[in-house]
């Protein structure tokens, strides 16, 4: 038998022995946190002959208890499962150390319920990003994430903290997480966006504020949406070969995230030419699902660890969430009707006006003092003409 159920045993025993402890339970302890059937039956026959004035409840701790009391609860509980009986609740007031110790074992109890309740919710959003990566949607996963944000505020509440977010120590040894298989129209979406956006550098200002690098899949893909942020941000020509440098320029062909075959296929200009505001929602959709899924499996090992109190677990919980309400957040800022917005004429070849690169090299120096032989880049939020954009770099 483990501590949970023992503790269950003792919150019933102490209110068969003393009903006066239902003034202490009733406002924060539910059926539902009983783990057994059985014991959420006679916890709620207990409150409903509470609230139907049965005369063990109206008297004060102490008086004599009718005998009533607990033939009644019995056959009340009776009505909501099977194979209860009046020896099993004699057990129960056997198993209570001390009738007013009941708010400690109701804690317990509640405890052990909000590492089982958060357990649950967890399960189901992995289950709805799991399902939304397959049909290529998003809703089940935010709804399923609401309520488990829901859900930890209410535990929150009922615990007696409040519900923000804690950061977790860094444990001295983890397992690296495995890497999850991507599919493969993801990828595509990803190439497509990049390739829109190597075409048409300007369509770069349609997606700068809520679409990070993070947001894709592929490191690689990563890396070359970094590179077209930095050139278009210093006012560089874009083409196959300034995105390839600049690529290497940030490792990113020495630690093989990218090599150079696949950088210029990927910002070939003949090879498509699209919206990249469509790729970049579905970027954003497709990053959205596997962040919650991420979030769901650190909030069930959180949960599954019963040496952590509840008050941590959630804080620790809620700040798992964390990334997945921000590409929540950005996916709606995506979705928002868009402002008709006149673009600055460009020069042939798609490079930005000269005034548009003195600019944007005039507040670089302004924004830093690099050393001279390390260059230091300034982030691509600052973009000439849309300067709340935050950067994908």
């Amino acid at each position: 038998m483990t501590p949970l159920v023992q503790a269950e045993q003792a919150v019933l025993g102490s209110v068969f022995l003393d009903p006066a402890q239902l003034d202490h339970l009733s406002p924060w302890l539910r059926s539902e946190h009983f783990s057994r059937p059985a014991h959420a039956a006679l916890y709620a026959a207990m409150l409903k002959l509470r609230a139907d004035g049965h005369p063990a409840t109206t008297g004060k701790s102490g008086d004599p208890i009718p005998l009533s009391w607990v033939t009644d609860t019995v056959r009340e509980a009776s009505t909501r499962t099977r194979g209860l009986t009046a020896s099993y609740a004699h057990s129960l007031i056997s198993a209570c150390p001390h009738p007013t110790h009941a708010p400690v074992y109701g804690r317990m109890v509640l405890e052990g319920a909000i590492h089982r309740g958060v357990t649950q919710h967890a399960i189901r959003l992995h289950q709805a990003a799991r399902a939304d990566a397959v049909r290529g949607g998003v809703e089940e996963t935010v709804h399923h994430a609401q309520i488990l944000a829901e859900v930890l505020a209410d535990l929150a509440h009922r615990w007696g903290t409040e519900p923000r977010p804690l950061t977790p120590p860094v444990p001295n040894t983890s397992p690296s997480p495995q890497a999850q298989p991507v599919d493969e129209q993801v990828l595509a979406d990803e190439e497509f966006l990049l390739g829109c956006i190597s075409a048409r550098p300007e369509q770069l200002l349609d997606v700068v504020g809520w679409l990070h690098p993070g947001d894709f899949a592929d490191a690689g893909h990563q890396q070359i949406y970094r590179a077209l942020g930095a050139l278009h941000h210093r006012g560089e020509p874009i083409d196959q070969l300034t995105v390839l440098w600049e690529t290497q320029r940030r490792g990113a062909l020495s630690d093989g995230a990218l090599d150079a075959e696949r950088v210029l296929r990927v910002c070939d200009p003949l090879s498509l030419s699209g919206v990249a505001e469509h790729f970049g929602e579905q970027v954003v959709q497709a990053s959205l699902v596997r962040t919650a899924a991420a979030s769901a499996r650190q909030v069930r090992a959180l949960a599954d660890d019963e040496s952590l109190a509840p008050g941590r677990l959630i804080g620790y919980a809620l700040h798992a969430l964390g990334p997945l309400d921000d590409v929540r957040r950005r996916l709606r800022l995506a979705n928002e009707p868009k402002p008709e917005q006149r673009r600055p004429t460009s020069r042939p070849g798609g490079s930005p006006p000269a005034a548009r690169i003195d600019a944007a090299r005039a507040r670089s120096r302004l924004a830093a003092t690099p050393a001279p032989s390390a260059p230091v880049e300034a982030p691509c939020a600052a973009l000439p003409d849309r300067h709340s954009h935050r950067s994908p770099s």
